[in-house]
Formats: C-alpha cells, sequence, structure tokens
C-alpha cells in the first residue's frame, strides 16, 4: 500500500501566489507585445531598449521589485534574442553588445530597486499616517470617556472599532473585572488575565494575538489581549493609552470619595454644632431648676441627694456640649487664629490655680525655662490644650502622685510637657487615643469620658502648625507632649 504526502497550503498564501502569477503574466505579455510590435518595424536597439526599460519601470511601480526583476529578465531574453545579431539567437558576436545586455540588466533592476523602495516607504508613511490617526482618535475618545462607569467596557468597544479588531479582551486589576468583546470563546478571553500575572508582552502571529501588560510607570494595572492585525508598535501604544485610561478613573474616583467625605464631614461637623446649642439652654434651665431646688433648703436628704445628681449632671452634660462645639469649631474648613502675645509661664500657672479642685491631692512639680520673648498663639486654645492634659492627668494617675509640668524652648519651637504616674498606654492605643470618641479600654474602666478631649487637643495644636504625642511605660509613667513653632507677630 502506498501513503501520499499531502501538503496542505493556506488559502491566503495560495490566493498571494495567484496574484503574483497574474502579474508576471501581465508584465511578460506586455514585453510580448512591445517585441512583436519593435520587430515587424524594424525598430533600432537603442528604442527597443528604452521601451523595455520603460515597461520594467511601470511594473515596478504597480507590481513591486520581484515582478520587475523577472519581467526584466524576459525582456533581456527578447533583445537579445530578436534585435542583437545575430538575430533569431542566442549568440552575441560582439562584445559591445554584451555590455549593452548587461548594463540594461542593471539599470532595470536598479530603477525597479529604488521605485520599488520609494512605493514601499510611501506605504509604509501612508501606514503610519493612518495608525497615527487610529491612536489620536481612541486617545480621544479616552478623553470623552464616563468616569462614572468603569473604563474596560468602553475601552475594548473603541478599540476594537477603530483598529477593525477580530476580539478584545481587557483585565482590570484595579477592579479585578475582565471585559471584552468579539467571538472568543471563555477560555480565549482568560488570556489577558493570564498576560496580568505572568507580566510578559507576548505577540503570536500564527493566531494573530498580541497581548500586552498594561502599565503605569512600573505598577502593573492591568493586562489586554487582541486578535487581529495589529502591529506591534501600536499594540504598544494601545497599552499605554489604555493605563491612562486605568489612571483617569481611579483619579476620579479618589476625587469622588475625597469630595464625599468632605461633604460628609461638613454635614457631621454642622449637626454637632447645631445638637450642642439645642441641647446648651435646657441644660442650662436644668441646673438653675436643681440649683434652686437646693438653695430652698426644704428638701429632705434622699430628696437633697437627687437634686445634686441633677446638677453635678448637667454640669458634665453642659461640658459635653461644650467640646462638641469646639470640636465644631475646630473641624471647619479654615480655622482663624486669634493670635496674641502669650507668656506660657504665666499661663501654665493661671490653669493650675483654676483648675485646683481637679487637681486636689496631686502636688504639682513645675519646671518652666524663662522664655526671651513671648509666644504668638490664640491664647484660649493654648489654655484648652493645657486644660485637658492636666485633667487627663489628674483623671488617670494614682492617688497623691505628682503631676510634672514641664515647658522648654528652643530658637524655633516651644515643648510642653505633662506627665503623670498612673495607668499605662498600650502602643497601640498611643496614636488612636488623640481621635474623635476613641478610649482605650484600660481608660473606659478609670474615669467616664467621651473621647472627645485629646482629638480637640490635637486639632487645636494644628491650628497652631504643631504636634501632640504621648509616651508611656510602667517606670517613666504617661507623658503628653505638645511642639509647635515659634513664629513672630503676624501668624500662622
Amino acid at each position: 500500500m502506498t501513503s501520499r504526502l499531502t501538503i496542505a497550503i493556506p488559502l491566503s498564501e495560495r490566493r498571494a501566489w495567484l496574484q503574483l502569477s497574474k502579474q508576471c503574466v501581465l508584465g511578460c505579455a506586455a514585453i510580448a507585445a512591445v517585441t512583436f510590435v519593435a520587430y515587424r518595424l524594424k525598430f533600432p536597439l537603442a528604442t527597443v531598449g528604452f521601451v523595455y526599460l520603460l515597461v520594467v519601470v511601470v511594473a515596478s511601480l504597480i507590481y513591486g521589485i520581484w515582478q520587475a526583476t523577472l519581467i526584466s529578465l524576459v525582456a533581456v531574453s527578447c533583445l537579445n534574442y530578436f534585435f542583437i545579431p545575430p538575430v533569431l539567437s542566442f549568440t552575441v558576436a560582439d562584445p559591445r553588445d554584451w555590455a549593452a545586455l548587461v548594463s540594461f540588466q542593471v539599470c532595470a533592476l536598479f530603477v525597479s530597486r529604488l521605485s520599488s523602495r520609494e512605493q514601499r516607504n510611501a506605504r509604509d508613511a501612508n501606514r503610519q499616517r493612518i495608525h497615527m490617526g487610529k491612536l489620536y482618535e481612541l486617545s480621544r475618545g479616552i478623553l470623552l470617556f464616563d468616569l462614572h462607569n468603569p473604563p474596560g467596557p468602553q475601552l475594548v468597544h473603541r478599540i476594537r472599532r477603530i483598529f477593525l479588531a477580530d476580539d478584545v479582551a481587557i483585565f482590570d486589576a484595579n477592579l479585578a473585572r475582565l471585559d471584552h468583546e468579539g467571538s472568543w470563546s471563555p477560555e480565549e478571553q482568560q488570556v489577558a488575565k493570564t498576560t496580568y500575572f505572568v507580566d510578559k508582552n507576548e505577540d503570536d502571529h500564527e493566531v494573530r494575538t498580541t497581548r500586552r501588560v498594561i502599565r503605569g510607570g512600573s505598577n502593573s494595572l492591568g493586562a489586554m489581549a487582541i486578535r487581529g492585525d495589529v502591529d506591534p508598535l501600536i499594540a504598544d501604544a494601545i497599552a499605554s493609552l489604555a493605563a491612562i485610561a486605568f489612571e483617569r478613573y481611579r483619579s476620579y474616583e479618589k476625587e469622588a470619595s475625597a469630595e464625599s467625605a468632605r461633604q460628609a464631614e461638613q454635614l457631621r461637623v454642622a449637626v454637632l454644632d447645631a445638637l450642642a446649642h439645642a441641647f446648651k439652654t435646657p441644660l442650662t434651665v436644668i441646673r438653675t431648676a436643681s440649683c434652686g431646688l437646693l438653695e430652698m433648703g426644704t428638701l429632705d436628704k434622699a430628696e437633697s441627694e437627687l437634686a445634686a445628681l441633677i446638677d453635678e449632671e448637667s454640669v458634665n452634660l453642659n461640658q459635653l456640649c461644650t467640646q462638641l462645639l469646639q470640636t465644631a469649631k475646630l473641624e471647619t474648613a479654615s480655622v482663624t487664629l486669634h493670635t496674641e502675645p502669650v507668656i506660657v509661664s504665666k499661663l501654665v500657672n493661671e490653669v493650675v490655680a483654676d483648675l485646683a479642685n481637679t487637681l486636689k491631692g496631686h502636688p504639682v512639680e513645675l519646671s518652666i525655662e524663662e522664655q526671651a520673648a513671648p509666644l504668638q498663639g490664640d491664647r484660649v486654645l493654648l489654655e484648652l490644650i493645657l486644660t485637658q492634659y492636666l485633667d487627663n492627668a489628674a483623671k488617670y494617675s494614682a492617688p497623691e502622685t505628682p503631676i510634672e509640668i514641664n515647658v522648654r524652648e528652643t530658637n524655633s519651637e516651644l515643648m510642653l510637657s505633662v506627665r503623670n504616674r498612673g495607668s499605662v498606654i498600650q502602643i497601640q492605643d498611643r496614636e488612636r487615643v488623640f481621635e474623635r470618641f476613641y478610649r482605650s479600654s484600660d481608660a473606659k474602666d478609670r474615669a467616664p469620658g467621651a473621647g472627645l478631649g485629646l482629638s480637640i487637643v490635637k486639632k487645636a495644636a494644628e491650628a497652631h502648625h504643631g504636634h501632640v504625642w504621648v509616651i508611656s511605660s510602667e517606670s517613666e509613667g504617661t507623658t503628653f507632649f505638645l511642639s509647635m513653632p515659634k513664629l513672630q507677630a503676624g501668624g500662622y
């Protein structure tokens, strides 16, 4: 039994060979027509040579260099056989005729090559112009994207339409979504996601598929896969434009989130301010009534205790409302500081005197350097910071333990610290204690509070371009710090 070997030639290649054959046949037919006319009319050799050269040049311009080369060989053969003595023979008797034949062939090939190269350059330039036009159309389309919707579906649609691709798939790593258009199967669509995880660009000419990682700087934002006739350099440019689309969408998301957060913060501050003002009036009435009942002296012991409890809690609620108002004031878009010269040592002594009842049972130890010049700051806010530090120190320190106040200054800043001996603030809580409404688990059990005081301290310090922090240990106790720059008169 004999086996027959069959080689399958792709349809596109068969069409190309058929087209090439037709072009060569047409060129050779033109040479044959010229030869017939010139031979019958007895054209001289020079005239026939120029006509042959014209046919070769026209074939090069229309078809290409390979067709022109074949036609030039046919023309040389006809020139030798019909017009160079001895006629109707391929024999060349005169060496000068050899020179003429060789010169004709070299000239024909040279002109064909130049023509073909210029034609190729023109085609390349035209192709580049078309590509640049398509890239411009894609970039303009990206600027018109609806940023309220993910960029993936919009990208695949435009890429497929503009570049006439068969299939397009894009994986957006930020949104973890895969978008596609075309006839790809679900397995083939995963090529884009695979490209992102492999982090490698590839071109598969057999299946006409181009894969690119979409990068924003050094970061991989996603990947794309395109099936169709897309130049690798154009694929790189498309990937760069896709990265711009991803970055625009992410930037818009961040701006939208920031704007939403800002509006929510404004609403929250407005609500805090409204509630605090709304509570102030009834609390004042409650405290006035409780004080009046106590002053009348007509209550028995149990009634007096209840009235005193009402008075005490109304005071606490009034302080809480005051803190809420201070928070609302400090968290507005712009805080206006009423700066004035402040002698810190004098301010410390005044605050300590005002808090004599709060600090009862805790000796206060002062260590204050003499100021070279008054500090420019908002006296009310500075007093608020120191009051809160001392109030916290009294609440959370062990009974009868001292509270140390230390003030130091350098050429550029002033540092104030308040130290007490008591419960230790854990490392994970030392940043968070300055957050609004946050209270550490240890603090909740030791003293009442709403978690607003230290957040107000932080905002007041930031309004002075300063910062606050705390250190705490069993051996050294807990110390709260305030550091703020020393500025000239004129404010911050």
